[in-house]
């Protein structure tokens, strides 16, 4: 009888977990899995939530199948019944780490199935590659001979062997599925099918490879049916390798010929000779027979068919008469938010809030980090409690109180983000602008920083920290703009060179402005604390002024040479004016008052200068030092708290740009 896929997910013994779940056919399984049931969990390596995966973030966790600890952590949490493995490495021509091939295609795998070796295991299908042939690509049977041409193919090869190593000796229920040209929804936006089909909406046809050149299309739908007959049906094909495929061998010509057909296509290709990747063989086709035989098992989906159901699933995920390119969705901007927080507990759950709100009103991926800067209220026990509730929520605590500005550093050192946010956690940076920043961001702008036109405070405060900025920037050695704090969008590029900057004193507002870049303001009124009262006062804010110039400026320093012909000139003029007053009335008096006036005022320009030359030597100490600008304590990231160095530093090893 020929079951309906919802069926054959019902089928399933659950739990279900699928690892690779980020990409096109993990994705697709997902899908079809979450359109029956919930016993679902999606399995992504990345720190962020892919763009494929954001309709069920929710049942999204992360885990490096590199990772033995990782994957046995995972089972013990849900003891997985049954397990689609569709986690790879190496199968495009950008990805060209050998080492990574051989740890996710193999190591990954073997982790994999020694953790899922528990009582009640129901299957675990594997996803392999065709690619396993290698050189034997013209419709092999399952016994041919295997010659990888490629090391991804070897990988491949490798994990074939292990699969029937575990199935056939160990007893273990688990196949390999060598899945031939797979396309459909969701497929990466440069690869033929779609390229195809968004060429044809525009009357034409892609440059094409050799037009004698063959493959075996499947359509993703059929391959995940396979997928499910093969868990369900797992005695039949233990430990063997199944070839998944139409058995169809289509030339390009073929192909091109077809979406003419379909897509109404007048113009003519135009062929080349190129192959999409250095492996490439001129004919590449399945013979499928085993798959009938022992799962009953066929492709349903002809070719035109699945060209017609692919183009209007991309058709309805633009909304857009003409079909352009998928590259915006696929490569949609994601986004670090840092709060650098302070006594900012009741705050923090709005904050939270509010960020998931405007994040996910402009449809990115995105992260929040919450720095705890060691505030002595409730925010640890508030920040544990997000962060074990959101797998997007990643707090850090401080072992002591380093300031905000290393807190932003601290975030920042973690972010994964193509741009990061800085907001204070006391929500006078309004999360809501970030949508205002991201449009410029988008414009082509790299910072974007908020500008403050107007304060909800005390108008005297509001004159002081104008008349602040305004000084700042008449003495600083760089153009920096007025009225703009940390609240910012910055690149990722940007990010990278401030994290790369040596120093120790750091005032990021003014590093910003002094690493150039593209940048742009956003006005903005800047709100009260929504909770408590301000952190900073007047002995404060002096202290941030004197940060400011002392880091960005040596004026100081000239207006103490200033200071020092002018005192001279004056000396001199006063010797003078004593030399004349002496011949002229020689009566004159000789007071001790003028010399203690003259002392006095010598005395503290002298003491001002040394105080000047004091704080650069001072910052010069300070850097000197090399102290780290601030320690992490502790890390919550999925669920887990980090508090030894070493997973601290091997968490942050894991996140750092690339």
């Amino acid at each position: 009888m020929n079951q309906s896929v919802k069926d054959l997910v019902g089928e399933l013994k659950g739990p279900i977990v699928v690892f690779g779940a980020g990409g096109f056919i993990g994705a697709n399984i997902v899908r079809i899995l979450m359109e029956t049931r919930r016993d679902v969990v999606a399995i992504t390596h990345e720190a962020y939530i892919p763009w494929r995966l954001l309709s069920f973030e929710e049942h999204v966790e992360k885990c490096d199948v590199r990772s033995q600890e990782q994957v046995n952590a995972l089972f013990r949490r849900h003891s997985f019944k049954t397990v689609f493995f569709f986690a790879a490495y190496g199968a495009y021509a950008r990805q060209q780490n050998e080492d990574a091939i051989y740890q996710t295609n193999f190591t990954g795998l073997l982790n994999v199935i020694t953790a899922s070796m528990q009582e009640g295991l129901s299957a675990i299908v594997h996803a392999g590659s065709s690619s396993e042939y290698g050189t034997n690509c013209s419709a092999p049977a399952e016994s041919g001979t295997l010659e990888p041409n490629s090391h991804y193919a070897v990988s491949k090869v490798a994990a074939s062997y292990l699969i029937r190593y575990f199935g056939k000796i160990k007893q273990v229920p688990i196949v390999n599925l060598r899945l031939y040209s797979v396309y459909g929804p969701w497929e990466e936006d440069d690869r033929l099918i779609p390229r195809l089909i968004d060429a044809a909406h525009n009357g034409g046809f892609p440059p094409l490879v050799n037009k004698e050149i063959s493959r075996d299309f499947v359509y993703v739908e059929d391959a995940i049916k396979a997928s499910l007959l093969s868990a369900i049906r797992i005695e039949t094909c233990k430990g063997l390798s199944l070839n998944i495929g139409t058995g169809v061998k289509t030339t390009i010509e073929t192909l091109a010929k077809t979406a003419g057909e379909v897509f109404g296509i007048s113009a003519e290709p135009r062929w080349g000779s190129m192959q999409n990747r250095g492996w490439d063989l001129s004919e590449w086709y399945a013979n499928p027979v085993l798959a009938s035989t022992l799962i009953n098992w066929k492709a349903e989906t002809e070719l035109c068919e699945g060209l017609r159901k692919t183009s209007e699933w991309r058709k309805k995920q633009l909304l857009l008469p003409n079909v352009e390119s998928l590259s915006r969705i696929q490569d949609k901007k994601r986004i670090s938010a840092v709060v650098a927080c302070y006594k900012d507990g009741e705050a923090m759950p709005y904050m939270h809030k509010r960020l998931q709100e405007t994040f996910r009103k402009l449809k990115v991926d995105y992260e929040i980090i919450f720095v705890n800067d060691c505030s002595p209220d409730n925010t640890h026990e508030v920040l544990l409690e997000i962060a074990v509730r959101d797998s997007r929520v990643i707090g850090v605590e401080h072992s002591r109180n380093f300031g905000s500005q290393s807190a932003f550093l601290s975030g920042m050192s973690i972010a994964t983000g193509d741009a990061v946010v800085l907001l204070d956690g006391d929500l006078q940076d309004p999360p809501e602008l970030i949508e205002k920043f991201y449009l410029h961001w988008i414009a082509g702008y790299e910072v974007v920083y908020g500008q403050r036109v107007k304060r909800e405070a005390p108008f005297f405060l509001q004159i002081a920290y104008k008349a602040f900025y305004r000084i700042f920037r008449t003495l600083a050695n760089i153009l920096v703009p007025v009225d703009a704090g940390d609240f910012s969008l910055i690149d990722k590029k940007v990010v990278q060179a401030l994290l790369a900057m040596p120093e120790r004193d750091v005032f990021l507002r003014g590093l910003r402005a002094w690493a150039g870049f593209k940048q742009i303001g956003v006005e903005y009124i800047r709100p009260e604390r929504m909770f408590g009262v301000s952190t900073n006062n007047w002995r404060k804010n002096f202290w941030w002024a004197r940060k400011a110039i002392f880091s960005f400026s040596d004026k100081p320093l000239e207006a103490m040479i200033f200071f020092g012909i002018l005192l001279m000139g004056t000396s001199v003029l006063a010797i003078i004016g004593q030399i004349v007053g002496h011949f002229v009335d020689p009566s004159i008096p000789r007071g001790i008052s003028s010399v203690l006036v003259m002392t006095l005022f010598f005395g503290s320009v002298n003491v001002l200068c040394f105080s000047i030359l004091g704080q650069y030597i001072g910052k010069i100490l300070e850097e000197a030092k090399g102290r780290p600008r601030f320690i992490q304590r502790s890390i919550v990231a999925n669920g887990r708290v980090l508090e030894s160095q070493q997973e601290i530093e091997e968490y942050r090893s894991s996140r750092r740009f690339l």
